[in-house]
Parts: structure tokens; C-alpha cells; sequence
């Protein structure tokens, strides 16, 4: 497969950028002895309904990458496709649980809730048209899959750069802090294989 696997590595690469915007809650800020009820209140209603689709993330993750490894087109196809529409999927059930859990007791509170929503549900929808592409790729000629993968690729890589970073705000602060004290935001990560580090957008 010399023809698909440096584009392979390059699928991988750029998901390993970043890819699911909201991984870098259980990395960001530390916990504090301080705590504001009302914060930890909001943090824990929210972790604990995104916890699942936080797994769900990261497994969609770690698939992409170590079937990009070196996997045969047709394979290669079939696991993207299914892993984007997780992504697409999970991006849009968080944005979902942010909206429901209302805006963080914070100042300014409302508005790094909604920006954070729409840059999830773009998100969404940016992985939901990737799935588009990955199915429409031709697996029976390896010069013409490759190509279309590194466009794929470059699809990745414009939704790890195009985010406004209002995820990434929302993950600040003292925010970030309660959502960093909540057991349903950390995210297991895997040391088999290479796999997709929970890194910020």
C-alpha cells in the first residue's frame, strides 16, 4: 500500500491534532480546593451527560488512526466513514447537553455557552459531510482512493482549524476548572497502538 499509506499518516496526523474539540475538558485548568457550589453544580449536570459521548469520541479516534496504519482501501473506508459519523454524532449530542444544562454561572457565562454550541454543531456537520466523502471515494483503484483520502485529510484539518476556539474558552477559568474536578469529563486514553491524544482544537 505505498501508494495510500503516507496519505494514511497524514489522515492520522491531522487527528491527532485535535480533531474532537471538547477532549481538552479533562486536561485544562486543575481543581481548586474553592469551589463554587453553583459552577460544580452546572460542571457535574454537564459531564455527566457527555461522559458517553466523550468514549465514543475518543474510540472513534483511535479506530481512524490505527486503521490508517495500514489498512486496505475498502477497509480503511468503511472504518472512517463510521467514525466520522460517531464524531459527527458526538459533537452534536454535546452541544445538545451544553445547551440543556444552560449557560455556566460565570460572567460572560452566556456567551461562551453559545459559542460553544455553534461551534460544536459546525463541527458536526463539518464531520457529517466528511462521511459524504469518505463513501464516495473509489476503493477499487489505490491511486484514486489515495487521493481522495488526502482530501479527506484536508477536510480534517479545516475543522481543526477553522473552530474559533470557543470550545477551548468555555474550558478556561474557572469553568475549566469544575469541569476539570468532574470524573465524567476525563477521558480514558489508550497506550496501545497509536492512537489520538485528547489535545485542544
Amino acid at each position: 500500500m505505498e501508494g495510500t499509506n503516507p496519505v494514511n499518516k497524514k489522515l492520522a496526523a491531522a487527528l491527532s491534532g485535535g480533531a474532537v474539540l471538547v477532549l481538552s475538558v479533562s486536561l485544562s485548568g486543575c481543581s481548586s480546593d474553592d469551589g463554587n457550589k453553583k459552577l460544580d453544580d452546572w460542571a457535574k449536570t454537564l459531564c455527566g451527560q457527555i461522559q458517553p459521548q466523550l468514549a465514543k469520541s475518543t474510540k472513534a479516534n483511535q479506530q481512524i488512526v490505527a486503521t490508517a496504519a495500514d489498512g486496505k482501501p475498502a477497509d480503511i473506508q468503511k472504518a472512517d466513514a463510521a467514525a466520522f459519523q460517531d464524531l459527527s454524532d458526538a459533537d452534536k449530542a454535546i452541544a445538545a447537553a451544553l445547551t440543556k444544562a444552560g449557560a455556566p454561572p460565570v460572567d460572560n457565562g452566556a456567551t461562551l455557552q453559545q459559542n460553544a454550541v455553534k461551534e460544536l454543531n459546525t463541527a458536526s456537520a463539518a464531520y457529517a459531510a466528511l462521511v459524504k466523502q469518505v463513501k464516495a471515494l473509489d476503493t477499487g483503484d489505490q491511486q484514486k482512493f489515495a487521493d481522495g483520502l488526502a482530501k479527506v485529510s484536508d477536510g480534517l484539518d479545516a475543522i481543526n482549524k477553522s473552530g474559533s476556539g470557543a470550545v477551548e474558552k468555555l474550558q478556561q477559568g474557572d469553568v475549566g476548572k469544575a469541569l476539570a474536578k468532574q470524573p465524567g469529563c476525563k477521558v480514558p486514553t489508550s497506550s496501545a497502538s497509536p492512537s489520538a491524544s485528547a489535545t485542544k482544537s
